[in-house]
């Protein structure tokens, strides 16, 4: 049964459906695979066994009724830990809320829960999501399944890590300055960051923000469409909801990409230093495309601006969403949230506003960019999974690194422009660590990027090597 650990979810969802295994068969070898593992990685820290159990239970009974099930139906999931499950307890990574277990779900629980999945528990996160390495005073960090003495990068580091090993066969996430790629790239499977509004956030304490974004994580591209067709989708709470259905990313993800003009910059024109190890194993899939069908230049956008924009806009989000616990715990915060907060208040009006200008400049250079190309290509995150017991690396390609965002600018200034970005897994160093291709399209190319992506992966297949954790 522990096969079935490591279907992708759109097989599973067949076997399901056929009446080759039940939900509960299915769930209790989730199960039994995380108590294998997850004392090694440390993936899944809220675990509900008896009620996903419970919950299989009642899908087979819908199944056997032959009553219409939704397209997650009976397939087990685990819900990022900073996303509220009623009933569940869901604590941010942070002793501020060690206990604290909602009474709603929040809106793309709610989606997931309504399509049939069966959660599972809740996955590691950073203290608030804060940084792309997950650990907490909570529960500690979660370790790379490729290389236990790692980070499985981060925010959504627990899904990454859950997925690589056979936990889950879905998981969900969110993304501000990398948190669904980097944690996809470390652990060798499939992250999507979508356009802002393609996944609604409700509640959100900042509307109208396209920084921070909810989306999904599997082992293979077809799986992450899967979750998306679920996820996507308008909802009038959100100001900025795509009113197309998710129903737009159900349909197969085969594409012929012959003719796509294709731009390739693993640092982005030498705007950030990413190791020499990265960018090896990356350089070395570019004639992937080319195989395809596609003319491949080596090309990027012009950028000039989207730093500050991330990075002021990132700090006002923080003062507002994290200022009162700055306030009333300091001692409970880890200093780099401190910090981020009190950047945040340092800001004026006159500040925010360049920024706004700046991002609408940016918006406008890229937008042209993408009237050129189709797609843009380049390394999901500078460094390689680093030594877990760091914060953060501080020295990428011979550059200091002097904030705990500086090395993910690769991932952080996608965000800035707005447009979807996917990781998929593009080969391993020398030492066996996972390397992800990052993926970008144009505004509201969603459908693109994974199509791309899609025609990457089964053209490479690197997704299919497992990690080499072992039962203890």
């Amino acid at each position: 049964m522990s096969e079935l650990c490591f279907l992708p979810a759109t097989e599973l969802a067949a076997l399901l459906r056929r009446r080759e295994v039940s939900a509960r068969e299915l769930t209790q070898a989730h199960l039994d695979q995380i108590e294998r593992v997850n004392p090694q990685i440390n993936a899944i820290v809220t675990l509900v066994a008896e009620r996903a159990l419970a919950e299989a239970a009642a899908a087979d009974e819908q199944f056997a009724a032959g009553r219409e099930v939704g397209p997650l139906h009976g397939l087990p999931l685990a819900v990022k830990d900073t996303h509220e499950t009623a009933g569940i307890r869901t604590t941010y990574g942070s002793p501020i809320f060690e206990t604290h277990v909602p009474d709603r779900d929040e809106l793309v629980v709610q989606r997931e829960r309504a399509a049939g999945a069966v959660v599972v528990g809740k996955s590691n996160v950073p203290e608030f999501a804060a940084g792309s390495h997950t650990f907490n005073p909570l529960f500690g960090a979660t370790r790379n399944p490729y290389d236990l003495s790692r980070t499985a990068g981060g925010s959504s580091g627990g899904a990454a890590a859950a997925l690589a090993t056979g936990m889950v066969a879905l998981a969900d996430g969110s993304d501000m300055g990398g948190s669904l790629r980097n944690p996809a790239s470390f652990c060798n499977v499939v992250g999507l960051r979508p356009s802002p509004g393609r996944v609604p956030t409700w509640p959100s304490a900042a509307p109208w923000s396209t920084m921070s974004v909810q989306g999904p994580l599997g082992r293979t591209v077809g799986d992450v469409a899967l979750l998306l067709s679920v996820l996507a989708g308008p909802d009038a709470r959100s100001p900025i909801a795509i009113e197309q259905p998710g129903s737009l990313f159900a349909a197969a993800m085969d594409s012929d990409l012959t003719g796509l003009r294709v731009a390739w910059s693993p640092d982005l024109g030498g705007a950030v230093p990413v190791d020499r190890e990265v960018v090896d194993v990356l350089a070395a899939q570019v004639g992937v495309f080319e195989g395809l069908g596609c003319s491949v230049d080596e090309a990027c956008p012009d950028l000039a601006g989207a730093d500050e924009v991330f990075r002021t806009l990132r700090a006002w989000l923080f003062d507002l969403s994290l200022g009162t616990h700055r306030d009333r715990h300091p001692d409970l915060l880890k200093a780099a949230i401190v910090w981020n907060v009190d950047e945040g208040r340092k800001l004026s009006g006159a500040d925010l506003a360049r920024a706004e200008t700046l991002h609408g400049q940016l918006f406008h250079r890229v937008r042209e960019f993408f009237g050129r190309y189709d797609l843009l290509l380049l390394s999901v995150s500078q460094v390689v999974p680093f030594d877990a017991s760091l914060e953060y690396p501080t020295l990428v390609a011979g550059r200091t690194q002097q904030t705990y965002l500086d090395w993910m600018r690769s991932a952080y200034l996608v965000t800035a422009t707005g447009c979807p970005a996917l990781s998929v897994p593009a080969g391993f160093t020398a030492q066996g660590l996972p390397v992800g291709l990052q993926v970008v399209g144009p505004h509201h190319g969603d459908l693109a990027v994974l199509r791309a992506g899609h025609a990457f992966e089964q053209a490479t297949g690197f997704w299919r090597r497992r990690p080499p954790v072992r039962d203890p």
